[in-house]
Formats: C-alpha cells, sequence, structure tokens
C-alpha cells in the first residue's frame, strides 16, 4: 500500500491486529521506553502512546519490530525493489528477464520527487512540544532517534543530490539553548560531514532540515545502504510507492508528508558537548563535541505522531532494520566486490565490530595446499566498502565445505578448525574504527585484524573442558563452543602465557579473557557480544609462543583480552 502518511500505516497495522494501543498518561522519561522494549523483546506489537506527559502529541514506536511486520508495510513494493536494485548492481539481468526489467522500471516513476506547495495542516511548534522521549537514565536528555536528516552540497545542489540519513539529535540537557538548538550526532563516513566541509570552506552556514514520522518508507530510506549513484529520496517513493513531496520555505526543504519538521543552520566550528546517549553496541556513547543546530522553525501537522525508537545491546528494533535491509538488497553487496561470496556483519556484536565473511580462492589453483592469497585480496575490498571499512574484526575463510555466515557458532567451529595462527593474522594499527566502539584509542581511532583461514582440517577442536591449571588471579575456565575457551581473572595475561606454554592445548583454538566465564558462556551471542565489542585488536590480542618475523605477528594460540578496562564506555543497564 502506498502510504500517504504515518497515520495511514498505524491504521492498517492496527486492523491487523498488530497495534498496541496505550492510553493512559505515560512519562516519556524513560517510562515510554521500558515499555517499548518490553513489547520487543516478546516479538510484540507496534504502539502507540495516545496521552504523553508535557505534549499534546501521540508518539509510536516498534514500527519495524518484527520482520513480518516491516515486509507486510511494504508488500506492495518489496518485490519491485529487489528487481531495481539487482538491476543496478548487475545490468545483465535486464537481458535475462526483460519483461520483468520493464515491470520494476515502470515502478521507478516513484523515484521522481514532486514539488508541491507548503501544506496547510503545518503549524509552528517549538522544540519543547515534541515528546521529550528520554530512554537510558544516565542520557545527557531527550533525543530523537528515527530522524531523518536532510542535506544538499552547498556546490552540487538540488534534491536529486541530496543526503537522507539517520543521525540522533539532542533536543533538550547539557548547554543547549532551550528551543534554540540542538545537538547533531554524526559520524565518519556519513554524506552530511561532505556538506558540511564544503559549506564551512565557504564560510557559510549549511542548511539542514529534519523530518520526522511521514511514510514507513522515509524512515527507512534515512538507513538504507544505496549502490553508488541511487538518492535515498528516490528510493524513498520507490519503496512507499509514492513520489516524495516536498515543499520550499524560507531556503529549507520541507517533507510535505512528514508528522514534523525542524529547519537549522550547522555554522562552521560550532559545537558543543553532546550525550551521553545510550547506544546500539549495549554501552553509553560519551560526551563529545558534535555540531549545533541553531534553530530557525519547527513545524508539525495536525494529528501529528512522534515515531521513535530505543537502541541498546542487540537485537533491537534497528536490528531488524537490517534484517530489512538483507531482505531486499539480497547479495548486492557481494556482487560489488569480486570473489566474495556471503558476508555478516554480525548484529549480536553490534555490528560493525565483527564481520565473517566467504570468499573464492583461485590465485593457484595448481597447488594442492591452499593458502589464504585471494581472500586477502577480497579482504581488503570489504575493508575498504562503505560502513564495512569500520569492522575491527574481520574472519573470512574459502568457500569451500564452507558454513552459512549467519550461523556464527557454525562458522567459528569451521574456522577454527583450519586457521594458521602462524600465518593467519593481519592487523592494521592506527586506523578509523565506529564511533560509538570505546574499545580503541580514541573517538574513532583503533586497529583492525583480518584473519583469513584456508584448506584442510589442521586441528581437532576440543569438544569437553581439559584439566587446567590456572595462574594465580584466573579461573572459571569454560567452553563456550568446540576449542573456544574463556576464562576470567584480573591477574597478569604474562602469568596466564608463561603458565599455559607448559601445558598441552592442543585442542584448543582461540582464548578469550573476560570478566565474568559464566556470563560470557550461557550463549554464544554473549560470547560474540562481550569478545568483539570489549576488544581493541592491536592493543587486545597476546598469543602462546609468539615470534614476530618481518613485522608479522604469529602465534600458537591467541589470547583477546575483552576484560572491560578503564576507559570504556558503561554498559547500559535498566
Amino acid at each position: 500500500m502506498a502510504y500517504k502518511s504515518l497515520q495511514q500505516c498505524i491504521s492498517k497495522l492496527d486492523k491487523r491486529g498488530e497495534l498496541l494501543r496505550i492510553t493512559k498518561e505515560i512519562d516519556p522519561n524513560l517510562e515510554m521506553a521500558s515499555l517499548h522494549l518490553d513489547e520487543f523483546a516478546k516479538a510484540g506489537k507496534a504502539i502507540l502512546f495516545e496521552n504523553i506527559k508535557g505534549s499534546k502529541f501521540r508518539a509510536a514506536s516498534n514500527l519495524f519490530g518484527t520482520l513480518d511486520r516491516s515486509k507486510f508495510m511494504f508488500s506492495d513494493t518489496i518485490d519491485k525493489v529487489k528487481q531495481l536494485i539487482n538491476l543496478k548492481t548487475d545490468p545483465s539481468l535486464a537481458l535475462k528477464n526483460p519483461a520483468k526489467a520493464i515491470y520494476a522500471a515502470l515502478h521507478a516513476i516513484y523515484a521522481i520527487p514532486l514539488k508541491v506547495r507548503f501544506p496547510r495542516s503545518f503549524h509552528e511548534i517549538q522544540i519543547e512540544d515534541i515528546p521529550q522521549v528520554k530512554c537510558w537514565k544516565d542520557d545527557g536528555g531527550a533525543f530523537i532517534t528515527l530522524p531523518q536528516v536532510y542535506s544538499e552540497d552547498i556546490e552540487n545542489p538540488g534534491i536529486m543530490n541530496s543526503n537522507l540519513g539517520m543521525y540522533r539529535v539532542q533536543l533538550s540537557g547539557n548547554d543547549y539553548i532551550s528551543n534554540r538548538e540542538i545537538g547533531m550526532h554524526y559520524q565518519i563516513h556519513r554524506g552530511i560531514g561532505v556538506h558540511q566541509k564544503n559549506a564551512n570552506q565557504k564560510g557559510e552556514p549549511l542548511k539542514v532540515s529534519i523530518f520526522v514520522g511521514g511514510p514507513p518508507a522515509h524512515t527507512f530510506a534515512a538507513v538504507m545502504p544505496l549502490p553508488e549513484g541511487m538518492s535515498e529520496i528516490a528510493f524513498a517513493g520507490i519503496l512507499g510507492g509514492r513520489n516524495f513531496r516536498y515543499a520550499k520555505k524560507d531556503g529549507y526543504t520541507i517533507s510535505a508528508d512528514a508528522d514534523f519538521v525542524i529547519c537549522g543552520e550547522l555554522h562552521p566550528n560550532d559545537v558543543k558537548p553532546e550525550g551521553p546517549f545510550g547506544d546500539h553496541l549495549g554501552y553509553y556513547s560519551l560526551i563529545h563535541d558534535f555540531p549545533v543546530l541553531k534553530v530557525k522553525k519547527v513545524y508539525a501537522k495536525e494529528n501529528a505522531i512522534w515515531p521513535f525508537t530505543v537502541v541498546g545491546r542487540p537485537p533491537q528494533e534497528d536490528s531488524q532494520f537490517g534484517a530489512l535491509i538483507h531482505a531486499i538488497t539480497g547479495k548486492a553487496i557481494e556482487k560489488e566486490i569480486p570473489g566474495l561470496k556471503a558476508v555478516n556483519a554480525v548484529d549480536d556484536s553490534g555490528v560493525h565490530p565483527l564481520l565473517l565473511a566467504v570468499g573464492s580462492e583461485r590465485y593457484t589453483p595448481y597447488n594442492p595446499t591452499k593458502i589464504p592469497q585471494e581472500l586477502l585480496t577480497i579482504a581488503n575490498h570489504v575493508l575498504g566498502t562503505g560502513q564495512m571499512s569500520l569492522a575491527k574484526y574481520l574472519f573470512i575463510c574459502d568457500e569451500e565445505n564452507a558454513p552459512d555466515v549467519n550461523d556464527e557458532k557454525a562458522y567459528f567451529t569451521h574456522f577454527l578448525e583450519r586457521v594458521n595462527w602462524q600465518r593467519d593474522l593481519h592487523f592494521q594499527t592506527k586506523t578509523t574504527i565506529d564511533t560509538l566502539d570505546y574499545s580503541g584509542d580514541g573517538l574513532n581511532e583503533g586497529s583492525k585484524v583480518v584473519i583469513a583461514a584456508a584448506g584442510e582440517i589442521k586441528r581437532e577442536l576440543d569438544i569437553s573442558l581439559l584439566n587446567l591449571n590456572l595462574p594465580t588471579g584466573f579461573s572459571n575456565p569454560r567452553l563456550v563452543s568446540n576449542g573456544n575457551l574463556v576464562i576470567e581473572g584480573k591477574g597478569k595475561i604474562k602469568d596466564l602465557i608463561t603458565n599455559f606454554e607448559k601445558q598441552n592445548l592442543e585442542g584448543i583454538a582461540l582464548i578469550t579473557l573476560v570478566d565474568n566465564a559464566t556470563f560470557t558462556s550461557e550463549n554464544f551471542s554473549n560470547w560474540l557480544w562481550v569478545t568483539f565489542t570489549r576488544s581493541n585488536p592491536a592493543n587486545d590480542i597476546y598469543g602462546l609462543n609468539t615470534e614476530y618475523k618481518n613485522k608479522h605477528f604469529s602465534c600458537s594460540i591467541p589470547i583477546i583480552d575483552a576484560r572491560i578496562k578503564g576507559f570504556h564506555a558503561p554498559i547500559l543497564e535498566r
């Protein structure tokens, strides 16, 4: 269905039995977020909050809380979008099935935005009139968690050259002047950063419009990783089955279908402390200086609905964005990178910290002994592509007998059976990582490691715990999977290494040092989260029987120190 508004979508969900209406007064300070988290945890309904303390507006959450519900919302268009993306990434498909290509191309008429008059239903409000949703107790204030942030390049203006991104926006708290200033937190590798840089070079402010609400396709377009040259505005129209409607007012672009619009300017070098904010890695992102948006106008339509989500340790509602993206794009990324057969940005580890991949290994087919060669070429390409460039850990194995990359436990078993720790560790130091990841050397700063494995099985992994002798300060050894050992303790790693080098650990392929081995080994999801969010590869990977040859680090068994360090961000707790 081509939704004209968020209200229309919510009504449709209500008729399907997919809506929970909450009519009693609810406090936007933590209470709304708590109800959302509980409903998401049971794969429950979308929520409509009809009576919010301190605001006359309603709010909605958990709209994208299940993949089934998201597919239902876009049931009329999702197949056509798939076809168009496939054609974009592989034009030869048009020759293979011209009828489907023509049908998809006809649907692309919705990609063209339509300019309309400024909506009469819009009226001016203040920032303080908006539902002031605070999700976690130590958040710095209220935030917009589902914004569509619109900007244009001053050097190449126009709606088809615009960027529509989802960057969190702080509405209150800290040193922001109430109703006049809000915080704009955008991370590296974001289109708005290029736009602001170009405006700064000209000494001019960057005009920014923030759309909230409107048809759900608009919200999803702001997070969709699109092929080069495809506009988010165009994608919103195609997925929504309705052209993106916009107006111009005072030099700002206004989404005519949005529920709320905030217009403002980013001035050169104008920053203020933003945060803390409970974020999607499961920790708080801390206070840092980010651009300040000088608010000029705030609009709301009649009977506007404020959509929001709550992020935290995955999986959360934003995890379902990833599931929907995969359902739409399929293997688009794999098609863009020669030799890449499959990739999984592991949601349980916070997406960016860990990538699992499968690739081809064809460079020396005449050699009976397979070693990673093409895999390393593919790995470099992966780490140079879009948001994947923020990954800290990239595990990549060859496609022969490879398991499904989305079965993380099976993948690690396959990998640990074949990896050669004397050869297969490849580090990058002093590089960029996710802004929200505090395991590194500073904001956006950290390291990466590519671990590539190919060939036959090299070891038989232990499936039961060895009789280990542990030094003082270490205890509670547990297997989280075959050959994958976790140990807790606050002792010195040097003592652990010295001790283990004297023991027979033949069936162990990886050791992780943690604060709580019982929690970490309780399930594989816990191990993925603890290990890859709390370690910086170059700093935190140690090993037994280590050697350095031509600056290459090797060992017999690596030890990942995934204990919480003093500079790490606090864990989110309800």
